[in-house]
């Protein structure tokens, strides 16, 4: 008999001990990790914690990421309404339970359920199932480990993160925002105790539903406050008188486009639940910039332009501190939901200064090296100066300043299509993903697509390496050259930096001379509003301009900061006017001037070199050229010397030129001339009075025809196919022949198809009639010198 009964007691207490050690287990784990899994809406910040903007969360609520703290006024307040022994119960306040019960019992109905703070969280967090004795006495349980396990401040950040505060707004900070407009932690004491009631009662928030059972529910509480000391009698006065809100209120949508973007490519943010976006804008900044380009707008859109973005990084760090991808006014008909600043844009000449600065880097050209500016047609591509008009040669420093389309169009046949295409994809132009050949050389004028940012970050990489290598002491750092930074870093997660003796890409030289060229930009016809600009802060800026009037750009920079601005419409329609220098370097200049001003980039001598160069052609100086001393860029030591100055033989009275074969050596001579060759001369020579043309031979003195190109056919050009249009009057128009002569007074004969059809002398131009197909033209000079080209006439449209 004892015998069983001890070994019934031996099975009782063993099943007692795994009873035991399963309550102790499952107490352990009996709460869900995590406590909450609602989707939460997606938050951004600027880099002080200011809210920019915010996505509702996928369920349809205005549901917060978890608040980091919540606020004292709000705790207090909290406290002192809900759960006043808070900070001194387990999790359960058995006194509010023993009341609650002998109230409802009372009443004969659940009046009161005697739930602490911690309790109401873990009602939350199960989805706040029905009010039954079970129910009651699972949260009592949870609840007390929910206490075990945190502290009493992590159970009111979970409380005020996902408390009902009406309609579909869940958590504190969502609340404040929206019946309030400002952070909780901003909050006065008459806002917080109104936030503090109202998840006890959350429909009371409705406009027009019992407004005064809230306002008496927060008095109450403002009273009580006041008699626990966190309130005195002036403060409380105050309080009392503040309004109700009506209803609730707008999130800020500072950074519309911004948000998306991050939405979109962060979708780990959604699971990620203590996770905020703390971007690197800055509040102030963004919210000017975002008027600025609203008021520019509102003129803009009387010329059907509607649309306009403005990117401003921080120099040194890369980060953008505003981001305006649209204009909120232009409306959802006019694209306003686009996001510019990562679209690909026609370029039109913004990328000008990239190939200036290679070519200077490489040491293929010198700041003044002139370049050819005279009608060309290459392989059927005929460029065009935004003015039409030529200057037959111009400084290359001239040609960025002017932005001239022609001498770009020479510099980039030079430097070459495949090269300059490969250095922008390394320079960090991302939408460059056609092969050379598909932009061919209209790559320099707008044939290809850039966006925004990488534009601007290009100019930005491009001051960083110059501020780099003066602070250095003459070191290049790798990634100056970067993707511009959209949320702020944690300090541990900064850049490694690795410096090298050698350019990546760019030279520092390059880069202070081509900044130096950008800085005076000149526009025919736009006064005063530059000028007074310039005069007040130094900035190299650079605009461009797409073909048809679609694209306006404009880019800046200084020593702290890159500005770049696009205006158009984002459905490509180009408008007459929309140009770089009106419609977006007015909105570049005001940007500017909301940013502190610095000090102009220092001069990189380490890499630079002081050689004589010449006057004229601003090439390297020959032995013969007129020369002045300047700094070039140290690589311009391999660009070749002075190719226009040659010595000339003249005889005694120095009016012809003559040779060995009329005149005795010792009686030339000898001077050096600047001679270009005719067809730039021909249009040089209206630029520079000072210009002379090469002097006549001496009558009698034959010069050798192969000895120099002194005549040259300007139009047709070889193998062009030309199409002659009809006038008004039905009949055909006459095709305009021009040729270039170095020395303008020698009389040049025309031939069509081996027929003399007439001579010239000083302007070398012809009108005729030639008939369909094939043709040859050929010149020849009174002294034997000839030229000649083919070309076609033909019946079709678009012939070159």
């Amino acid at each position: 008999m004892w015998k069983r009964i001890k070994q019934f007691g031996k099975k009782y207490w063993k099943l007692l001990s795994l009873f035991c050690l399963a309550a102790v287990l499952w107490y352990t784990f009996c709460l869900p990790r995590p406590l909450f899994k609602d989707p939460v809406a997606v938050v951004i910040e600027d880099r002080q914690g200011q809210l920019l903007g915010a996505r509702i969360a996928e369920d349809g609520q205005w549901r917060f990421p978890e608040i980091d703290s919540v606020p004292e006024k709000f705790a207090q307040a909290l406290i002192q309404f809900e759960d006043k022994r808070f900070y001194s119960h387990p999790g359960v306040d058995v006194l509010s339970l023993s009341r609650a019960l002998w109230q409802n019992i009372r009443s004969g109905s659940i009046e009161s359920g005697g739930s602490t703070l911690t309790m109401q969280v873990v009602r939350l967090f199960r989805k706040r199932k029905k009010r039954t004795i079970g129910n009651k006495i699972i949260e009592i349980v949870l609840a007390t480990r929910l206490d075990l396990g945190a502290s009493k401040e992590r159970i009111l950040n979970l409380y005020a993160s996902h408390a009902p505060f009406g309609g579909n707004v869940v958590g504190l900070e969502a609340a404040s925002w929206r019946y309030f407009g400002k952070s909780p932690h901003t909050l006065s004491w008459s806002e917080s105790a109104m936030l503090a009631v109202l998840p006890n009662a959350p429909a009371l928030i409705h406009p027009g539903r019992n407004r005064d059972a809230l306002r008496k529910k927060r008095n109450r509480l403002l009273q009580k406050l006041h008699e626990k000391d966190f309130l005195d009698e002036i403060s409380l006065e105050l309080a009392l008188e503040e309004p109700i809100p009506q209803a609730p209120t707008p999130l800020p949508q500072l950074a519309p486009h911004l948000l998306d973007r991050l939405q979109a490519s962060q979708e780990k943010v959604k699971k990620a639940r203590k996770a905020k976006i703390k971007t690197t804008l800055d509040i102030r900044l963004q919210e000017v910039a975002d008027r600025i380009l609203e008021r520019h707008q509102q003129v803009l859109r009387h010329n059907g332009i509607h649309n306009a973005a403005a990117l401003i990084l921080d120099i040194e760090s890369g980060q953008a501190l505003a981001y305006i991808g649209n204009v909120s006014s232009a409306g959802l008909e006019h694209g306003q939901s686009v996001d510019i600043i990562s679209a690909p844009r026609s370029t039109g000449s913004i990328l000008k200064p990239f190939l200036y600065s290679l070519m200077l880097s490489e040491g293929q050209i010198l700041p003044p090296t002139l370049v050819k500016d005279i009608p060309t047609l290459i392989n059927g591509y005929q460029p065009q100066n935004f003015y039409e008009e030529y200057d037959g040669a111009v400084p290359a420093d001239k040609a960025l300043t002017r932005s001239l389309n022609i001498p770009f169009v020479h510099l980039l046949q030079d430097y070459g299509l495949e090269k300059f295409h490969y250095e922008l994809q390394k320079l960090g132009l991302r939408t460059i993903t056609q092969n050379p050949d598909h932009y061919g050389l209209t790559l320099i004028l707008g044939g290809a697509e850039g966006s925004l940012e990488d534009i601007t970050g290009v100019y930005a990489g491009m001051a960083r390496v110059l501020k780099h290598y003066n602070k250095s002491d003459g070191e290049y750092l790798l990634d100056d050259f970067r993707k511009m930074e959209l949320q702020l870093k944690e300090k541990s997660k900064q850049r490694k930096e690795d410096w090298q003796q050698a350019a990546n890409r760019l030279g520092a030289a390059a880069i202070w001379h081509t900044f130096e060229a950008m800085q005076s930009l000149e526009r025919p016809g736009e006064e005063g509003q530059w000028e007074q600009f310039s005069s007040s802060r130094r900035i190299a800026w650079k605009t461009g301009t797409s073909f048809g009037f679609r694209d306006a750009w404009a880019v800046g920079v200084d020593t702290k900061y890159a500005v770049g601005v696009w205006v158009g419409n984002a459905d490509g329609e180009g408008r007459p006017g929309l140009v770089g220098v009106r419609a977006a370097a007015p909105i570049l200049f005001e940007l500017f001037d909301q940013l502190p001003a610095g000090r102009w980039f220092e001069p990189p001598f380490d890499d630079m070199v002081q050689v004589p160069v010449c006057q004229k052609s601003g090439y390297r100086a020959s032995t013969i050229c007129p020369a002045d001393s300047i700094w070039i860029p140290r690589a311009g030591l391999k660009s070749p010397p002075c190719p226009f100055h040659h010595l000339i033989h003249l005889d005694p009275t120095g009016k012809y030129r003559v040779n060995a074969d009329c005149m005795l050596p010792a009686k030339m001579l000898k001077k050096p001339w600047f001679v270009l060759p005719p067809i730039e001369a021909s249009f040089y020579q209206y630029r520079d009075p000072g210009y002379r043309s090469l002097p006549p031979w001496m009558p009698g003195c034959v010069p050798e025809v192969t000895a120099e190109n002194n005549l040259q056919i300007i139009y047709p050009k070889p193998d062009a196919q030309i199409y002659i249009p009809v006038d008004l009057d039905g009949k055909a128009s006459r095709l305009v022949l021009k040729a270039a002569h170095r020395n303008p007074a020698t009389i040049v004969y025309w031939h069509l198809d081996q027929q003399l059809i007439g001579s010239t002398q000083h302007f070398h131009e012809m009108e005729l009639l030639p008939k369909e197909g094939p043709h040859q033209l050929t010149l020849v000079d009174e002294y034997g010198e000839r030229s000649s080209v083919i070309f076609e006439i033909t019946d079709k449209k678009g012939g070159r």
